[in-house]
């Protein structure tokens, strides 16, 4: 019988309370595995651009956010349609075949171990992290009700700094010590472990039965509030990616920091950035509202951006000006990361169990196009201007994100 035919009170009686914090754990270990891949070659960079008679690469800030990019590049090329994937294919078949593609290009990318020919592997696998956006955010949306799903997807956006923080926490030290080869086994291992675990606990969420000859609403064209989430993410994405891609390599080239020391401080930042997703995921539960947290969150990055552009500016100057400046880039990294959570769970309510697939993979599309111009674009503005400009420019997305957040538009959580 297929998935549609089953009522969803019928599967929803089958399934344990553990079962579901199970596969909770499935899409969350799906997010972190393909989360560390992606941003794993941000932390290559201080390699990439150390110069060549330093046995580095010598490649110039700019080129080596490029090499940064490219899986980024390869997840936005592909993110609807992977949501398509999940709409039509279901959830379980989505994150297995992710999975295993993220596995492929990172295994290749390991080998290749050379900046551009990386690169285009570090792509394929990026096409492949692309499907845990969408089809992990459908499996807590799809199993949990709407009273803890708040929480639900805050722990599963968990998965995205706690990747980062795997990959920040050996990515570097591996390869400064033994190469930017080796260090891509990382992402690559960690990929084929979640694949195994979903393989074993994921079943695809119940859906309501389709009815022959009806047409499925499309959620866009009755009002612009799924627009508004999008922009307002792509707004407060660019800080994010900032502090993520360069949060290292200004510790390691401007503060003088190793880039062991420099890896564990940032891995703790990702922590940071995971309880924030939790958090406000549980107070956007008891408040019934997703946007008016999301816009307090916007006013938040916006003020610590500013701050830390102030303090990374002076941060040579005195021991004290350099620990604030530690202490904000903590902050900023996970005050801009407290949204994703947000704007998931909202739009994959408002789209409904037969647009969020899709609606997903749109959210996810917007993000990754500003997110993959992040790396190179801020690199040619820290070479002209340096960090703390940098962090300055980037504070004034967020506070037009403010006015951009669809609090009015919003339906209770009920």
């Amino acid at each position: 019988m297929s998935r549609a035919a089953v009522p969803s009170s019928a599967q929803e009686r089958t399934i344990s309370a553990a079962r579901r914090w199970a596969m909770l754990a499935a899409g969350t270990g799906a997010q972190a595995a393909t989360s560390a891949m992606v941003t794993a070659p941000s932390f290559l960079i201080p390699e990439l651009h150390r110069p060549r008679a330093a046995g580095g690469y010598g490649m110039s800030l700019a080129e080596a956010g490029l090499v940064a990019a490219a899986a980024m590049a390869g997840m936005m090329c592909t993110l609807v349609l992977w949501g398509l994937v999940v709409d039509r294919r279901g959830e379980r078949f989505a994150l297995l075949a992710g999975l295993l593609v993220t596995a492929t290009g990172g295994a290749a990318a390991a080998a290749l171990a050379q900046p551009w020919p990386m690169a285009a592997a570090l792509g394929f696998a990026g096409i492949g992290a692309a499907a845990t956006n969408s089809a992990s955010g459908r499996v807590v949306v799809g199993w949990f009700p709407p009273e803890r799903r708040g929480i639900a997807m805050g722990i599963r956006q968990t998965g995205q700094p706690l990747g980062v923080g795997i990959a920040a926490a050996t990515v570097a030290v591996i390869a400064r010590h033994h190469g930017i080869g080796p260090a891509l086994w990382v992402p690559t291992a960690a990929s084929l472990a979640v694949a195994a675990y979903v393989a074993i606990v994921v079943l695809d969420p119940p859906r309501p039965p389709a009815v022959a000859g009806r047409t499925v609403a499309n959620p866009y064209r009755t009002d612009s509030y799924l627009t508004r989430i999008h922009a307002a993410s792509v707004l407060l994405v660019v800080p994010q990616f900032l502090v993520w891609t360069f949060g290292l390599t200004w510790l390691v080239d401007d503060l003088g920091w190793s880039p062991g020391v420099a890896g564990l401080v940032v891995a703790g930042t990702q922590l940071a950035g995971a309880a924030a997703r939790v958090g406000v995921g549980w107070i956007s539960d008891l408040a019934g509202s997703r946007m008016r947290p999301m816009r307090t969150v916007a006013l938040l990055a916006a003020g610590t951006m500013a701050l830390l552009g102030v303090a990374a500016t002076d941060a040579n100057g005195s021991t004290l000006v350099s620990m604030a400046a530690v202490a904000l880039l903590v902050a900023a990294s996970a005050i801009t990361v407290a949204d994703n959570g947000l704007a998931y769970t909202a739009v994959a309510e408002r789209a409904g169990p037969f647009w969020s697939g899709r609606a997903l993979g749109v959210q996810n599309t917007a993000q990754h196009v500003v997110a993959v111009a992040v790396p190179p674009l801020a690199g040619l503005t820290i070479t002209a201007w340096g960090y703390g400009a940098t962090y300055a420019l980037a504070a004034a997305l967020p506070l037009v994100a403010v006015s951009v957040v669809p609090v009015a538009g919003e339906r209770r959580v009920s």
